[in-house]
């Protein structure tokens, strides 16, 4: 018994900590590091990675919380299927602030192309959850997934260690998922696949 709550408490942890919305910070600390905007000021990279945290993590986390106080719901009352349509739009306004924040700062277009991707894998998302719940958290990290493929192909760079690593978090995420009876295989999977597809689409097009 005492083995099944540790089992557990590690699933919750992890699905905390790789939340979907790390999906564009982490595309641009890659995009920072292997492109050659790795040669930017540190203090120019520090100030976009702020704003991209800021209303791409802290502001729909806050908001989310924020409503789910108001309604009185736990985290698992939250993700039923007629009550994820309001989180969705809130993450959705943020991503949309974002952009234009970016853009009208003349932030590096790479830069929004991320935040472009991430929105739209969010969008996605939220239009088949209508019907079906799919798992967000493997989206996400389908999406950065998708990002490092496509930018190792923009910039030449050898994706395979990053790829490897995130290919392995996916696993333990979406198996944590699983433990949590949040999702199921095939809503994983889905997931998974949608998020690459999204990122790698958004990426090439915006």
């Amino acid at each position: 018994m005492s083995r099944e709550k540790n089992i557990i408490y590690a699933a919750r942890v992890v699905s905390l900590l790789f939340t979907p919305f790390y999906l564009p910070l982490v595309g641009l600390i890659a995009l920072f590091s292997f492109s050659y905007l790795s040669l930017l000021p540190i203090e120019y990279r520090l100030l976009v990675l702020a704003i991209v945290y800021f209303f791409t993590i802290l502001a729909p986390t806050f908001l989310i919380h924020l409503y789910r106080r108001v309604q009185g719901w736990s985290r698992l009352e939250l993700g039923q299927k007629r009550r994820r349509m309001v989180p969705y739009v809130l993450s959705i306004l943020c991503y949309v602030a974002c952009i234009w924040v970016l853009r009208n700062m003349n932030i590096y277009h790479f830069v929004s192309s991320i935040v472009f991707a991430a929105l739209l894998v969010q969008i996605v998302c939220a239009l088949i959850n209508i019907w079906w719940k799919i798992s967000t958290h493997s989206a996400a990290i389908g999406g950065v997934a998708g990002a490092l493929f496509i930018f190792a192909e923009i910039f030449g760079f050898n994706p395979v260690w990053w790829l490897s690593g995130v290919l392995l978090l996916a696993g333990v995420l979406g198996s944590a998922r699983i433990i949590l009876r949040q999702h199921s295989l095939s809503q994983v999977m889905a997931g998974f696949g949608i998020g690459f597809l999204c990122a790698a689409i958004g990426i090439m097009l915006f």
